[in-house]
């Protein structure tokens, strides 16, 4: 039976495990915290991950290894590459943790990016907010994630405790982007070689964090084969093996700009593990272990509801037909990622109807109100 390694014991390492059991695939997790969900399904090594002794015990242990969070040490994966096959690669890995390395590579590639600079002294944020102009957005190049490690700037007065904030670390300016929507590629590459990416999909964050997903996104205007094709370009490019997401603004008429990549399963994907054919986390799994890749087909139209902070009732969710509730088995607290929805329509129609029932159960119109717009 393959073993297979976590490094990260979040709700991703958890949701693998889940939809590896039936491949017949065993998992191991190494995890910082003693209270990690994913060891609710799967034995664990409780250590840090730059820990070599707690690596080596890890490695001996599993027949191949990957990662549920991109802030993993890219030197730890290349210390386990180093014993064992390691998907994504460590060069992924570490090219997606740098803002700024990241974003060259996808000018190399023919993507457009927002403007940006990079930034480590505080004359050079002046400097790069004079070429970039107003508003404008600082962030750390590495560690930053769901909204954390950034600094809107409107005016020369935010330079000072924009840089107060965050110049403890490099940094990275980008140009604030007028975009009309938020939208993202979730694709998954083999070992072979063989791409494939599930309908494009549309987002909506609150407070930097996912609240909502639907696919398949509208796309009138005929941007998904553009960003499939840029998301192809990149995986080969990388030699990248594993589901990873490219997120991208639309500005209108087809065109995009990319903003950056995840190089694991992504919030994004979660629809897909009633929605399509084969969802995100078995497709992940296949590629590690080198199965042969399922369908990324469509199923039907789909919106995923994330829950943010604290978990409704569950009953609210499961008296629709086509509900479908995600527990990550988390203590909750205000900003903590604690489960999902997926809600599954046979129609646009049919899914709208739900959402608006559950946005008056729930009370939650304020999250789910902007995919009704989309939807009606």
């Amino acid at each position: 039976m393959m073993r297979v390694g976590i490094l990260g014991g979040g709700q991703l390492a958890r949701m693998m495990a889940l939809a590896g059991a039936p491949l017949g695939l065993q998992f191991r997790i190494l995890d910082v915290s003693r209270d990690a969900c994913a060891a609710q399904f799967a034995p664990q090594i409780v250590a840090d991950y730059t820990d070599r002794d707690a690596l080596e015990r890890f490695a001996a242990e599993v027949d191949v290894a990957t990662f549920d969070f991109e802030n993993v040490p890219a030197e730890s994966a290349r210390f386990l590459a180093e014993r064992l096959p390691v998907f994504p690669n460590p060069k992924a890995l570490a090219l997606a943790q740098d803002r700024l390395h990241e974003k060259t590579l996808f000018r190399e590639l023919g993507m457009g990016t927002a403007e940006f600079a990079a930034v480590e002294h505080l004359e050079e944020l002046r400097a790069a907010t004079a070429r970039i102009g107003f508003p404008c957005v600082l962030k750390t190049r590495r560690l930053g994630y769901d909204g954390k490690g950034q600094y809107r700037l409107y005016s020369a007065a935010d330079i000072e405790p924009a840089f107060a904030e965050l110049g403890h670390a490099p940094l990275i300016l980008e140009a604030f982007v007028a975009f009309q929507r938020e939208v993202s590629v979730v694709a998954v590459r083999s070992r072979q070689g063989e791409f494939r990416a599930w309908p494009l999909t549309q987002n909506w964050h609150a407070s930097g964090i996912l609240s909502a997903s639907l696919a398949p996104a509208p796309d009138p205007e005929g941007l998904a084969d553009k960003a499939f094709a840029a998301a192809e370009r990149l995986a080969h490019q990388l030699d990248y093996v594993g589901v990873f997401a490219l997120e991208l603004f639309d500005l209108g008429g087809g065109e995009f700009l990319v903003n950056e990549m995840a190089p694991r399963v992504h919030n994004s994907g979660h629809w897909t593990q009633q929605g399509a054919m084969t969802c995100q986390f078995a497709n992940h799994l296949r590629a590690v272990v080198g199965l042969p890749l399922g369908s990324t087909e469509l199923l039907a139209p789909t919106v995923m509801l994330n829950w943010v902070g604290d978990l409704p009732a569950r009953e609210t969710i499961l008296e629709y037909r086509r509900g479908y509730f995600h527990d990550y088995g988390k203590t909750p607290r205000a900003g903590r990622k604690v489960g999902h929805a997926n809600i599954v329509g046979a129609t646009h129609d049919e899914l709208a109807d739900e959402l608006e029932r559950l946005a008056d159960r729930l009370d939650r119109h304020a999250q789910i109100d902007p995919v009704l717009k989309v939807l009606r």
